[in-house]
């Protein structure tokens, strides 16, 4: 899907709302998690981002919680999500849950030590308010962990080929460089302060191998886990 620029934010990366999606599709995009592909892809991705949370001070705040996967294998304490369908999912894994948007998020300024932003970024329809809104309920000393495949890496590749084919989730998905990346969290008073990555065997072969997680981001990886942290 192509972005379009947000008169009013100035969002360049600006897309169409995906909640339709996902209230419809919920039982589908579900059941992928426990595929032969989902199963590799979920438990490498999860084993990416814990070490971006050991020993981190609670709460943590789960944006774009969808049927509740991530929350639940990381232990987010709260998710939110705009699609009714992936909340009601959410909620049967114990995750508590409150249905609304990234860009208005319904608590107060600095509750959060951790907001996780995990497969959520590419289909926000504004990324830049989604983050400003991270930031702004985030703790001084708190830290946002974006969960994303990056544009330029073989799996980014892989996935834009499959929305230029019309598939149903990442044609409605907009993925972004390393380069969009710092832009957008600069635009949100957040600077990147490290990360993992994950995922460095091809896409699209059948099953997907568990791997464990290497420090630093890499354009070679399928999937990383960046960490913003609020700048001085």
């Amino acid at each position: 899907m192509e972005p379009t620029r947000d008169a009013k934010s100035g969002d360049m990366f600006t897309l169409q709302p995906t909640e339709d999606l996902f209230d419809r599709m919920t039982a589908e995009y579900d059941a992928w998690f426990d595929s032969p592909e989902g199963r590799g892809v979920f438990a490498s991705e999860v084993r990416c981002i814990s070490p971006l949370l050991v020993d981190r001070p609670r709460p943590w705040l789960d944006v774009g919680v969808g049927p509740g996967r991530f929350a639940q294998a990381l232990g987010a304490d709260v998710g939110i999500d705009p699609a009714g369908g992936a909340v009601r999912v959410a909620a049967t894994r114990g995750v508590s849950v409150v249905q609304g948007r990234g860009e208005a998020l319904p608590f107060p300024e600095s509750q959060f030590e951790v907001v996780l932003v995990v497969v959520t970024l590419c289909f926000a329809p504004s990324p830049l308010a989604l983050l400003r809104e991270c930031s702004r309920v985030l703790t001084p000393k708190g830290r946002i962990i974006l969960g994303l495949v990056l544009a330029d890496c073989p799996w980014g590749r892989f996935y834009q080929d499959l929305a230029k084919a019309g598939h149903r989730f990442y044609s409605r998905a907009r993925f972004y460089s390393m380069q969009d990346v710092r832009q957008l969290a600069s635009g949100s008073g957040l600077a990147v302060s490290g990360g993992y990555s994950t995922l460095f065997q091809p896409p699209g072969t059948g099953p997907v191998d568990v791997e464990e997680p290497v420090e630093g981001i890499s354009r070679e990886a399928g999937f990383v886990a960046i960490c913003l942290t609020k700048g001085e």
